[in-house]
């Protein structure tokens, strides 16, 4: 018992004498360099300053002066500028087909006739009934000039002419009812009958397209309903054609917004003279509500929003060639595009701006060190600039003659 209470004790002593000791060795006071002796190499003199912070350093880039588009995306489908699907009024059997499918029809053009036997024969009888009536009205009408018959007799002799008329009249409207024909001119469909086949009023017998024009109707959230008007242009691409750009002139838009997704219907026409484009088409739309010059961009990461404004940190020349001074701006911000953003006040083109660092910015007339100034085109935002501002970046539809068939021109 003795010797373990010697090693506690022992144990204490040491651990208070290698703390003190390590007290000592951190507080020693430091000893002052001999007189006449020099520094070390590259080791800052005793008292002295350690020299002027390094400027922090950022990313910039130049105000460009472009076109810029003020438009909205949406989706929608083509469809036939008139499509219609011909059935028969009347029952009847087919006795023939007067054309093919897939072929263009003229309106007014005969289809398809159904038997018409029966409605021909009342058609002849109702003439003959007619020709009846009329000789014996006119022969009413000499008798009663010379008092040989009273005015009453002529007058059921009109009745009768009258009712003569009506019945031939009827006749002729059953017979045309079994001669169905193009209501305007068009492509036929595929038909669904054949000579022979027996159909019953209201049967599908094929569908005619007037595709020389196509619709596209497509929806706009209702934050558009002020830009939207008739007559601007809308740009269409198609899925199934690639690469390729069609013009919709905005003929139509709908009064009504609808209240389940609080959006608007707008109808656009499309020149399809060349026949490239179908009804039932998936469609790609850029609704175009107008176009400025000399517009000022910058890219989007360059904004810095602060309590509801938005700022920019501009940079201007500084002491030397290598820097710069910064200055806070508040701009005011126009159209929106991926990786843009328009500038309509607080900068002019050509000036710089700081689109990497402004953290390390903590007041203005700081001094920075650019370390990259993006060239215009450098971006991936300037990359798709061209597909924005007009129809030029795809290949151009062919031309076609003549009147415009969506009769609507472009403002």
């Amino acid at each position: 018992m003795a010797s373990k209470a010697i090693y506690t004790v022992i144990a204490v002593v040491g651990i208070a004498a290698a703390s003190g000791a390590a007290w000592w060795y951190q507080n020693k006071p430091s000893k002052p360099a001999a007189e006449g002796a020099a520094p070390a190499a590259g080791a800052p003199q005793a008292g002295a300053a350690s020299g002027p912070a390094r400027p922090p350093s950022v990313e910039v880039a130049r105000v460009e002066s472009i076109r810029i588009t003020d438009e909205a995306q949406a989706v929608g489908s083509l469809r036939s500028r008139q499509s219609v699907v011909l059935k028969p009024e009347v029952s009847g059997r087919v006795t023939r087909l007067n054309f093919r499918d897939g072929e263009k029809v003229r309106r007014g053009q005969l289809l398809v006739q159904l038997d018409d036997q029966l409605p021909l024969a009342q058609l002849q009888q109702a003439q003959a009934e007619l020709s009846i009536a009329q000789a014996n009205h006119k022969r009413n009408q000499e008798l009663v000039a010379q008092n040989f018959i009273s005015k009453r007799s002529v007058d059921e002799s009109a009745a009768n002419l009258q009712v003569a008329q009506a019945k031939l009249s009827l006749a002729r409207a059953t017979a045309a009812r079994l001669r169905i024909t193009a209501p305007f001119d068009g492509i036929a469909g595929i038909r669904t009958v054949n000579v022979g086949d027996y159909l019953k009023d209201g049967a599908e017998i094929v569908n005619i397209e007037d595709i020389d024009a196509v619709l596209v109707d497509f929806r706009l959230p209702e934050r558009f309903q002020t830009k939207a008007q008739r007559g601007q242009t809308a740009l269409v691409e198609i899925d199934a054609l690639p690469g390729r750009k069609y013009e919709a002139v905005v003929q139509a838009i709908d009064p009504l917004v609808d209240a389940n997704g609080r959006s608007i219907g707008i109808r656009g026409c499309i020149d399809n003279r060349n026949m490239e484009l179908r009804p039932g088409m998936f469609a790609r739309i850029t609704a175009v509500f107008g176009q400025r010059e000399n517009a000022r961009v910058i890219p989007e990461e360059a904004i810095v929003p602060q309590g509801g404004r938005q700022f920019v940190i501009r940079l201007v020349d500084g002491p030397d060639q290598d820097t710069k001074i910064a200055q806070r701006v508040e701009v005011k911000v126009g159209v929106r595009q991926p990786g843009r953003v328009e500038i309509t006040e607080g900068l002019q083109p050509g000036e710089i701006v700081v689109t990497a660092g402004q953290q390390r910015i903590q007041k203005d007339g700081m001094p920075v060190r650019v370390v990259e100034l993006s060239r215009p085109g450098a971006t991936p935002a300037r990359q798709g600039a061209s597909a924005a501002q007009g129809i030029s970046a795809a290949p151009p539809a062919p031309k076609t003659n003549g009147a415009n068939p969506c009769g609507a021109s472009r403002t």
